[in-house]
């Protein structure tokens, strides 16, 4: 929920309804962009829940593995911008996506999948959310599909150090690693880049780091590649941006193609996240992709 004004949460009467999810909005891209996606979780047997999961099949996304529960509520956000400065205030704590467990995960449904994508947040959740997170992985690689990963550390969830404990060993397990350079200077306990980077290179993963100097940088087999970012001239909202690469990288793998076309392709779909308020509303599909490729004129009527 959100204000539908700038006085924030404290002073406002009226709130805008929505919904939001790292892998969800993953999910939602890459359906978008015209692949198949699945998404499975738990949601509370509520009105919040229903909503989310109509909305999400209805963007074409496989929910056949989702859950909804009545043991639990669907988990809660506020968020507020006050004087330009977002805020996000979490009620997750006993919800039913931090109920998931690694007797939820289905072996069947994640060995059809070419990739796996995780993130941090469901680490972060619960210890069991952690466990279905760990045995995901496991089933992934008896399988030999790929897995990406996000960190999305977000300290309002957990210590710091805990996140350590558990991220940086997930980074070694992974085949794409997308991390944010702000995330990696905290995970590393460093500001030295040089040395950032020199960690990276010791991974097996292909690691994609956004948020550098307007660049993404490609660091693979012990070389760093830059990507400039696309320019946006005003920011809307940032939420769902990373979300946004994410996907269109994974989105440019499964069409076939090279990692740094990928990362041009995850720029992309970032920038144009930011032009919509939301957190999902402003991904485009394939066909606004390639019109903007293509350079093609907009026909307003």
């Amino acid at each position: 929920m959100t204000p539908s004004n700038l006085k924030g949460i404290e002073y406002s009467g009226e709130f805008i309804k929505s919904f939001g999810g790292a892998e969800s909005n993953f999910a939602i891209a890459v359906s978008r962009l015209g692949h198949r996606s699945g998404w499975f979780g738990r949601l509370g047997k509520d009105p919040f829940g229903r909503l989310i999961l109509k909305s999400i099949r209805g963007e074409g996304v496989d929910v056949s593995r989702a859950e909804l529960t009545d043991r639990s509520p669907t988990g809660f956000m506020l968020r507020e911008i006050v004087s330009g400065q977002s805020s996000v205030y979490y009620y997750r704590r006993g919800s039913a996506a931090s109920e998931i467990g690694p007797w939820h995960i289905d072996e069947h449904y994640i060995k059809q999948a070419r990739i796996l994508h995780i993130t941090g947040i469901t680490c972060a959740i619960s210890e069991t959310a952690r466990d279905a997170v760990y045995e995901a992985i496991r089933i992934a690689r008896r399988h030999q599909v790929k897995v990406s990963f996000d960190p999305n550390l977000r300290l309002k969830l957990w210590n710091l150090e805990e996140a350590r404990k558990v991220l940086l060993p997930l980074s070694e397990e992974v085949d794409y690693l997308l991390p944010g350079l702000d995330e990696l200077k905290l995970l590393y306990e460093t500001e030295n880049e040089a040395e950032i980077f020199s960690r990276l290179k010791e991974l097996n993963a292909v690691s994609v780091v956004k948020g550098g100097n307007n660049e993404t940088l490609l660091v693979e087999k012990g070389e760093i590649t830059s990507c400039p970012y696309e320019k946006v001239d005003h920011v809307i909202d940032p939420v769902g941006a990373g979300d946004g690469f994410c996907a269109g990288f994974i989105t440019g793998l499964l069409k076939g193609y090279s990692h740094i076309k990928s990362v041009q392709l995850g720029n992309l779909i970032g920038a144009l996240v930011i032009h919509t308020e939301g957190d999902w509303e402003g991904l485009p599909t394939w066909e606004k992709v390639q019109a903007i490729w293509n350079n093609e004129v907009h026909i307003e009527r």
